[in-house]
């Protein structure tokens, strides 16, 4: 099976908890090792066996950890990721890696100083409904795309008391859900030409964003990427059109939702999404095809396996750096279009 990697995870709230914790230790070759948090407790119920330490730099200069997970609030990403770097540790980070683009080139530099692997968590690449989406692109079923609709809408009309929604850097939606739309998108499409924002606060004693749509532009296609906290039931979660047809899906990938529900990755219909796209076609003669298209299951663990292969085997890591980095620039391109009222070039 090859050697297996020793790992130490920064962080046991959400993120750590409910997403790299299950995923780490359902990936074969990975072993969660140390838990970086300041309540033992809450890791021991859940991991008897992890070593628990409240210091992040106790991990990072442990010579059994090879790969540290950033899983802490955003703001403090970018210094403990150069950190961990530095001390000669393998990398991954949750997304955003960086709350701007200076600090984003920060990590950077340092990343390629260190020699070592970074990898940012895009997992949403293996979402169900999205694998099902880029093979129709690449197949050209949809024929030259004019217009892409994707949305991360949930309802949450009573604001949270959690980092995310208080007033500070790196909290808000779009740097939130933001990530994820951008990411798909440069997946599909590449860096757009140009971007319009429009960031903004709905609800009633918010302190950040919770309401973002913002258009990517292409010389002719439009992708329109929309998250809002007002938006009950499952909505749309993408409209595609093209000259060769529109593709439709409602509702979000189920893995998330299964992770909360402490379901274990790779278990029984994992990322299996139970509710199927639609596809449209027009024949030559005008008539209308309305028929179910197919999606295919969803799986986090590609990315870890992933991160596993790059450093043992030195094959491509599943997340660029460059690529991580463009989608720095798409997020600040929205950050400045949005204060400033205009279109931004990223």
């Amino acid at each position: 099976m090859g050697e297996v990697l020793r790992v130490a995870l920064v962080g046991y709230g959400l993120a750590g908890r409910v997403f790299h914790a299950p995923l780490i230790r359902a990936t074969p070759g990975l072993a969660l090792h140390t838990v970086v948090s300041s309540d033992a407790g809450k890791v021991h119920a859940d991991l008897p066996d992890a070593c628990v330490v409240g210091d992040p730099q106790r991990a990072f200069a442990d010579p059994a950890i090879d790969l540290v997970v950033i899983a802490s609030p955003n703001a403090t990403h970018a210094p403990l990721t150069i950190a961990a770097l530095q001390a000669g540790r393998h990398v991954v980070v949750d997304k955003p890696f960086a709350i701007d683009l200076r600090e984003a080139l920060e990590v950077a530099a340092a990343a390629r100083a260190s020699g070592r692997l970074l990898g940012v968590f895009h997992n949403r690449r293996w979402d169900a409904d999205f694998l099902a989406l880029r093979a129709l692109v690449e197949a050209g079923t949809l024929g030259e795309i004019a217009e892409v609709h994707s949305h991360f809408d949930r309802f949450r009309p009573t604001v949270p008391d959690r980092w995310r929604e208080r007033a500070g850097p790196g909290a808000g939606l779009w740097l939130d859900l933001g990530p994820h739309l951008v990411d798909q998108a440069l997946q599909l499409f590449g860096v757009p030409d140009a971007v319009q924002a429009d960031i903004a606060i709905q609800r009633s004693g918010a302190e950040v964003d919770d309401y973002v749509h913002v258009v990517l532009r292409y010389p002719r296609l439009r992708v329109i990427l929309h998250a809002g906290a007002l938006v009950p039931g499952a909505g749309v979660r993408f409209a595609v059109h093209g000259t060769g047809g529109s593709w439709f899906k409602h509702g979000l990938d189920p893995q998330e939702a299964a992770l909360r529900a402490g379901g274990v990755p790779g278990g029984e219909n994992w990322g299996v999404d139970p509710a199927p796209g639609r596809l449209l076609r027009v024949d030559a003669d005008g008539a209308l095809h309305d028929a179910p298209s197919p999606i295919p299951a969803g799986d986090y663990r590609a990315f870890y396996a992933g991160i596993r292969d790059a450093i043992r085997d030195g094959t491509p890591p599943p997340v660029t750096l460059d690529e991580a980095l463009d989608v720095m620039r798409v997020l600040q391109a929205g950050i400045d279009s949005a204060a400033g009222g205009r279109v931004v070039v990223p």
